[in-house]
């Protein structure tokens, strides 16, 4: 029993205790842990942002660009020729095409393209019955005119020559009317004639001298008469000529010739072909005189002008010349400058042989210049890479450009004698301002 009762005594101690240390409450630290907690949060914002603002402030990383890849030029100063250049062709100077007169068919050609021609070269035959048959009637019509006027002559001159002895008939009456007044006014002053018969005489003399002004301006008028009658029969025959020499010269032109010395380039009618008037037939070139015709960039030809010295590239040799003529129009970007060669032009230059044309604008004397970049116009400012660091980077700099020419330009601001720039295409890197170069 004590046992039970000393067990049961120990465990309500026990109970008794447990209920004491259960009413004792323990201080809390739920404040400390969020306080805690709100100041790391503040602390890794605040980390974040200085990482976030550091990386921000940090350049971007240089791309790496093979140095035999780029096209490197120095900056210099001195003379500087301005140039432009364009692509074009030898043209003959002295071009002949050669056209159709009347409706006609090709018979035949006699020489082909190719061909060394001289002015009375004939080059092909044409046939037109109709124009033979007009031809002829033109003859005749010319000789019917000539006849008329041979009879017109005849006539003419038959009633001339009897106005003209009608004239000389009266002037004969006359004188002598003139000596009988002249015997009855010396007879009547001596009483041996009377009054009437020299009255009479007079008279007579007076009548006879107005016939023979009247006579002589009859002659007068036969003779204006004559030579207008004979000058209207002259222009029928003249107009009947013209009308014959035209016929004849077409129906020469029915056997084409050259006309010029030179040679045969194009024929582009076929045998057999019906061709009406105008139709052009064969085109002939002197291949010793050729200019070349060069195609100029419309924001490069303002500066040329006539007179100016040029050279020419016919890939046997360079030729100089000057330019001779600028085309007032422009086509598909480009105006058409003409260079008269002055120097004999080499072996095997013939027409339409292309050319390289470089024609000098104006001789700078003493400019800032550098090799023209890819993407460099004149009169604008562009971003260029200039290498610095000994060569080992290329920082961007923008440079105002001046004039050009056709491998320089001018330099007006961001560079300086001794800079070297790169005249690339860096189109590639358009987005950083600096590359590294190896």
């Amino acid at each position: 029993m004590r046992l039970t009762e000393g067990g049961a005594g120990q465990a309500s101690c026990a109970l008794q205790c447990d209920l004491i240390y259960m009413d004792i409450q323990r201080p809390s630290n739920a404040r400390a842990k969020k306080i805690r907690r709100i100041l790391y949060a503040t602390i890794a914002i605040l980390l974040v942002a200085g990482v976030s603002y550091g990386l921000s402030r940090l350049r971007p990383a240089a791309p790496t660009v093979d140095r035999a890849t780029i096209w490197p030029d120095e900056v210099k100063r001195g003379p500087m020729v301005r140039e432009v250049r364009g692509l074009g062709t030898l043209v003959p100077e002295d071009i002949r095409w050669i056209a159709a007169q009347t409706d006609s068919r090709v018979d035949r050609w006699v020489l082909r393209p190719g061909a060394i021609v001289k002015p009375e070269s004939v080059i092909m035959e044409l046939s037109d019955p109709t124009l033979q048959q007009t031809a002829l009637d033109a003859e005749f019509l010319l000789k019917g005119a000539e006849a008329d006027y041979a009879n017109l002559r005849v006539q003419v001159n038959s009633e001339l020559m009897n106005q003209k002895a009608a004239e000389a008939g009266v002037r004969s009456d006359y004188e002598q009317a003139k000596i009988q007044h002249e015997v009855d006014v010396k007879l009547y002053k001596e009483g041996i004639a009377s009054d009437v018969t020299e009255r009479l005489s007079r008279v007579k003399e007076e009548q006879l001298a107005i016939r023979v002004e009247l006579e002589g301006e009859r002659t007068r008028i036969a003779t204006d008469s004559a030579s207008a009658r004979l000058a209207a029969q002259q222009a029928k025959i003249d107009q009947q000529k013209a009308l014959y020499q035209l016929k004849r010269s077409q129906l020469d032109a029915l056997h084409v010739r050259a006309g010029i010395s030179g040679v045969l380039q194009l024929v582009p009618v076929d045998v057999g072909q019906h061709i009406t008037p105008g139709t052009n037939l064969a085109r002939v070139a002197d291949p010793k005189k050729l200019k070349a015709e060069i195609k100029i960039a419309e924001t490069q030809a303002k500066d040329v002008a006539i007179g100016q010295k040029a050279t020419v590239d016919t890939r046997n040799g360079i030729v100089g010349g000057h330019v001779s003529r600028i085309d007032p129009s422009v086509v598909n970007g480009t105006v058409t400058v003409d260079v008269s060669i002055d120097d004999p032009l080499p072996l095997g230059a013939r027409p339409d042989l292309s050319v390289d044309g470089t024609i000098t604008l104006e001789n700078l004397k003493d400019v800032l210049f550098v090799g023209r970049p890819v993407h460099g116009q004149s009169d604008s400012t562009v971003g260029i890479f200039k290498i610095v660091d000994d060569g080992a980077e290329a920082v961007r700099v923008n440079v105002k450009l001046g004039r050009s020419s056709v491998n320089t330009i001018e330099v007006l601001d961001g560079l300086k004698v001794g800079d070297k720039v790169i005249l690339s295409d860096m189109s590639a890197w358009d987005n950083f301002d600096r590359i590294r170069l190896r």
